[in-house]
């Protein structure tokens, strides 16, 4: 794996440099998950001295041993409940830079183990937190939560950051509840300890190397590898849906920026453009576009619980203060993510894909 850096103008001309995470101590929670691992991916390639803190991967297969990013940074298999032995590795770590992207993060899930759910999610929170409080040296914290994190009244219109939290669903509502303790940890500790700290709500992401269960695109992935017809159990539901190369530019860019100037810490959204906010009718259609092979969906109807069906984000705020805006459409986020998909199934190098597909991104 070798590595890049250098200034590169993206996110609407402000300049996210990637020599400024060179020999930077950053700690990733969650980091064997498919966000997690296109992130330290990201982050050994420009050159910052990663440690990351998880559970085993999640699915097999899965994105962070196919991409080869664990003999590039320290890897420690552990849960984020277990305050003694987090704090250890924390403290070990020493880091700068912190992301928390650590969680019980599908829906479905949260209903069939709430409990766990919370656990993971808000007391997993707290126990980074306070290692963070106790050690002292951070300069930069993210919090990764989810665009879930709010009272869904299925309006038109996109939640904004000073909208009400209170989600709906096990899942969403644990988020919501992260979001709150952070911002307890923020007034009662970090401010007066001059540690900028932001909470980011991202949109539905897809990419390559996403195999969880109960997602839309991997869903389809596995179906047409079967030669069978998609199954779609809500069709006309609405949601935000962006490539995982748009939030996880977005986290480094403001992780960057607050270490900087401390004042950038706060709350944001990051989503896609009003276009790109579609059906998964429509999201569903691009995918069989893209993949070809007389691929084919129907509708499916499944007793199931509660899922919001319009969901959409307002990101004025990440586009004002930063003069950010996304890359990539939903027509380019499908297309490279079905191109990913294909060069596994091909047996070509899955690191050269990601390579290729970073490099278009920030191009």
């Amino acid at each position: 794996m070798g590595q890049w850096g250098g200034t590169v103008e993206i996110l609407g001309g402000i300049a996210l440099n990637l020599d400024f995470y060179r020999g930077k101590k950053v700690f990733v929670t969650g980091h064997t998950g498919f966000k997690g691992a296109w992130l330290c991916y990201m982050l050994a390639k420009a050159g910052a001295l990663v440690t990351g803190y998880a559970l085993q991967p999640p699915t097999q297969p899965n994105l962070f041993a196919l991409c080869g990013v664990e003999g590039q940074m320290v890897s420690v298999i552990g849960d984020v409940r277990d305050f003694k032995t987090l704090q250890a590795v924390y403290n070990q770590a020493s880091p700068e830079i912190v992301f928390h992207l650590a969680a019980q993060p599908i829906v479905r899930e949260s209903y069939v183990n709430p409990r766990e759910t919370f656990d993971t999610n808000v007391m997993g929170t707290v126990n980074l937190l306070e290692c963070i409080r106790q050690h002292g040296g951070a300069k930069s914290v993210v919090n990764v939560t989810t665009d879930k994190v709010y009272l869904n009244n299925e309006w038109a219109w996109g939640y904004r950051e000073n909208d009400p939290l209170d989600g709906f669903d096990p899942y969403s509502n644990s988020k919501s509840c992260s979001e709150l303790v952070t911002h307890s940890y923020i007034n009662s500790f970090f401010s007066d300890a001059g540690i900028p700290v932001s909470t980011a709500r991202a949109g539905n992401v897809i990419g390559g190397g996403d195999f969880a269960a109960d997602r839309i695109v991997p869903d389809c992935i596995r179906a047409v590898l079967k030669g069978e017809k998609i199954q779609v159990r809500n069709p006309h539901s609405t949601r935000p849906y962006q490539h995982v190369l748009e939030p996880l530019a977005a986290y480094l860019m403001i992780a960057q920026r607050q270490y900087e100037t401390p004042s950038f810490a706060g709350y944001y959204n990051i989503g896609p453009d009003d276009s790109d906010c579609v059906t998964t009718e429509k999201l569903v259609d691009l995918f069989c576009h893209f993949w070809g092979e007389g691929a084919q969906w129907a509708a499916k109807a499944v007793k199931g619980p509660h899922e919001a069906n319009f969901l959409k984000l307002d990101c004025s705020k990440l586009r004002s203060v930063f003069n950010w805006q996304p890359r990539w459409h939903i027509e380019e986020a499908i297309e490279n993510t079905v191109l990913w998909v294909k060069a596994l199934n091909a047996g070509q190098d899955i690191e050269q894909e990601m390579d290729r597909q970073i490099a278009l991104f920030f191009s």
